[in-house]
Parts: C-alpha cells; structure tokens; sequence
C-alpha cells in the first residue's frame, strides 16, 4: 500500500492511498460470506455459493462496490495510524482508480489538528485579584441565615414589597382561560420579580379577598409572545419577622456560641472561597495569555459542528421546558439571535484554540495520564454530577466518549503544570500560595438549609473545580 500526505491547509489534509488488489483479501473475504448468507442459488446450500457463481448473480460492479465500502474505512484508520495524522470529523473519499484484479485508489480529505509553533513558557506571570472580605459581604451572609430563621406572621393590611401572600392565578387568551393558565394558593415574595412581568405592580397594594387583572407577555408554552390577561387574587398576606442578631441566634444557627464567633467563621470561609477563584482567575489569565501570543489556525468545519450540536441541544431543552428561541432571548436581557450567534461562536473557537494549546504543550512535555488522574477526575465529575464514580464511569463507557474524556484530563493535567510554573501575584504585590488553592477533600454537597458557613462550604466545593487540580 502506499500512501501520500498533502497539506492542502493549516488545518486540512488530503491524503492519496493506493491499494494492491492482494491486500483487499479480507474486505472480498467479508463481503462474500455475508452475501454468501443473503443470496439463494438451487443446488447450493447457504453460505456455500461459490464466489464466482455470487458475481454472476449479483454483478461484479456491486461486489466491487461493497468491497470499497468495506475496505476504505480500514485502510484509511491504517494510513491515519501509521501517519500519526490528528484527525479532526470525517473524511471526504474520493475513489480515484478502480482497476479490478489490479488497483484501488482513493482520496481522503480530513480537518486536522494545527502545528503550533510554542513560546517559551518558562516565565510566565499574572496578576489576580486581592482576597479582602468586607463586613457588607459578612453581613449578607448573616443576613441568608436570619430569613432561614425567619417567621410568617398574617397582616390585616395591603401587601408591600417584601411581604410573602398566598395568591391566585387565572390567565386568558382571547377569553378562554389557558390550559395550565390556573393555579391556587400559591406563595409568592412581593417585590421579587420572578414569576412573570407586571405581576408585583398588580399585587402591590391589595389586601386579603382583593383582585387584580394586569396584562403580560406569555414566556412559554403554544402561544409564547402572546399577551395575556392575568387576574390575581390575594388571599393572605403576611410579613417576615427576623431573629435578633444575638449570641441566641447564632447558638440556634450554627454550632457557635456567640455571633462573634459565627461572623469570624462566615470571614474565614469567605477568604477561602476568595483564595480558591484567584486559582481560576490565574488559570483563565494563563489561557488568555496564551491565546494571545500562540497563532492557533481553527478549522470553520470544526467551528460549525461544534455550534450546530450545542444548537440542536439547547433547542431540546427549550422544548422541554415549553420554550423558543424568542422567549429565552426576550428573558435573557433582550439580545438578539445575531448577537448570540456571535457570542456563541466566539465562545466555541475561544474553546477549541484552548484545546489545541493545551495538547500542543502537552505533547511537547510527554504529559501522561495514568489510572489516577483517571480516578481523581472520575471522582470529581461524579460529585458535581450528583452521582456515583461507578455510575458517572458506566456512563463513560456507553456513551462512547471514554477517549474524549482522557483527552480533557491530559489537558486538565497540562494546565495545572503550568499553573505550578507560573508566578501568580495579587494585586498588593502578594505572592499566592497554589498550595492553599487545591481542595483539600473530596466532601458531600451540604443541605442549603442548615447554615452560612455550610453555604460557604458548598461554595468551596464548586469553586474547587476551578482550582488548580493535583
């Protein structure tokens, strides 16, 4: 067999692989049994038609076919292998040259990986922010806990913001009430502009038994876009009272005994909290340095897969939750499908010059990944994704994207190297210790009902994905 490579690109290839008729054996082999099966001659018993007798019946030129069909994408794999080539989707075949009993020929033309040419990357710096806790951040902390504590207390007054009423609702179109476009006895915070458009201006001001009908935009379902009318009826209202800020409260919210205590714990956790997103914020100025100094060609091919799958899946969770496109931009501050588009696209080749830097360097270093970069970040991905290691691995396997997966932990790897190599500042001139970043544990998601410092806590478990890995 032989074989040429031709650069026809930064990023594309196209490859000239010429096959002997001898090496295409096992593709006739395959192809004749199989028909062998399929195909009924009198005399014969299946699978035992003679080769010549199924060209006869079925035609040369099908078997042919069915042979290049068969045997391409093997040779093809082969001629990559062998090659080294980095392939990026699939080829574009071209047969060239089909002399039977002599010759197949053919054409593959693939997207591949870029060569980069790498800067030294010996003396890297960045700066990062400070770690400073203020007394307000402290304070909003207290302030969770307090409405967690907090209790309902019925008023014979009209609702104000910040009050909590149980309502009604009822929406029509053209007079008809909707499908679903009813409930009752709902709660709802006044003021807290969550539910749909215009509703806390109908609510502010009724008292218990009072009605309201205030029209609003539908954001989801058949007739998303249309306008509405909504009635809302009160039918209580009440205030929240909160605890006094006392030694008492925080004996009752945490396991302190005084609330100098517990607001020292709150400014502890928050510092680690901080110091854990100066880690991330040192690995996105690395990416964006690198970015910025490293040439990285993208394939549009690549680009545009990329975006039409990330499409189609967000299209299914619009469906899902009775949306379209419309209303989620209307939602989502008014941005228009071009600008998303273009978002989305800047996003998705920021990515893939990420991924390509980052397998650059790694080759150039020979970073490896061994079974406990595997199980760490099996680990890791399973806690976030509220599931078992064992069952965030079977997902692995069935879905096929086992490769993929080592290929995120080798970059994951590489990145972290480079992390440790890199004099990381704050703004003060402080140097940052990568040490205290890493996460110390593996801990179970906290219950958000039980405190401020168990919300830390769950902070520090979600900004240590972005932490610099061990």
């Amino acid at each position: 067999m032989k074989s040429t490579i031709e650069e026809l690109g930064p990023t594309r290839v196209r490859m000239a692989i010429e096959v002997p008729w001898g090496d295409l054996d096992h593709a006739f082999g395959e192809v004749y049994k199989e028909l062998g099966k399929q195909v009924r001659v009198p005399g014969f018993r299946p699978g035992k038609v003679p080769n010549r007798v199924l060209d006869q019946r079925i035609g040369r030129p099908v078997v042919l076919e069915q042979v290049i069909q068969h045997a391409i994408p093997e040779i093809y794999s082969e001629v990559v292998r062998e090659n080294q080539v980095r392939v990026l989707g699939q080829p574009e075949v071209e047969v060239t040259r089909l002399d039977d009993n002599d010759t197949l020929a053919f054409t593959a033309e693939v997207d591949v990986a870029p060569q980069l040419e790498l800067p030294p990357l010996d003396n890297l710096a960045v700066t990062v922010d400070d770690v400073e806790v203020t007394d307000e951040e402290i304070d909003k902390q207290i302030d969770v806990m307090r409405e967690r504590f907090g209790m309902l207390t019925g008023v014979e007054r009209p609702a104000e913001d910040g009050d909590f009423v149980s309502i009604d609702l009822e929406a029509k179109l053209d007079g008809e009430v909707l499908e679903d476009g009813s409930t009752t006895g709902m709660s709802y915070e006044v003021g807290s502009g969550n539910l749909m458009e215009g509703l806390d201006d109908a609510v502010r001001g009724l008292s218990a038994g009072e009605s309201r009908t205030f029209t609003t935009a539908l954001l989801s379902g058949p007739n998303a876009g249309q306008d509405a009318e909504v009635t809302v009826t009160v039918r209580s209202v009440k205030t929240k009272d909160l605890p006094e800020l006392d030694d008492e409260f925080a004996q009752t919210a945490s396991e302190f005994d005084t609330l100098a205590e517990l607001r020292e714990d709150v400014r502890k956790r928050l510092a680690r909290t901080k110091a854990l997103s100066q880690g991330a914020q040192a690995r996105d100025k690395i990416v964006e340095h690198l970015i910025e100094t490293i040439e990285v060609p993208v394939p549009e091919n690549l680009v545009e897969r990329e975006i039409e799958w990330r499409n189609r899946a967000f299209e299914q969770e619009l469906q899902q939750a009775g949306m379209d496109w419309d209303s989620f931009l209307q939602i989502s501050g008014g941005q228009s499908r071009e600008e998303y588009d273009a978002e989305q696209r800047k996003n998705v080749e920021q990515a893939v010059k990420t991924q390509f830097i980052l397998d650059a360097i790694a080759d150039a270093r020979e970073v490896t990944v061994d079974n406990d970069d595997l199980s760490a970040q099996i680990m890791a991905q399973a806690q976030r994704s509220r599931m078992s290691p064992e069952q965030y691995a079977q997902q692995l396997q069935q879905s096929g994207n086992i490769a993929e997966f080592v290929a995120d932990v080798r970059r994951t790897k590489t990145l972290a190297q480079l992390l440790e190599e890199t004099t990381i500042t704050d703004a003060s001139g402080n140097v940052v210790d990568l040490e205290a970043l890493r996460p110390q544990t593996v801990r179970a998601p906290q219950p958000a009902a039980e405190s401020a410092p168990a919300e830390a806590e769950a902070e520090d478990a979600e900004e240590s994905e972005d932490a610099p890995k061990p």
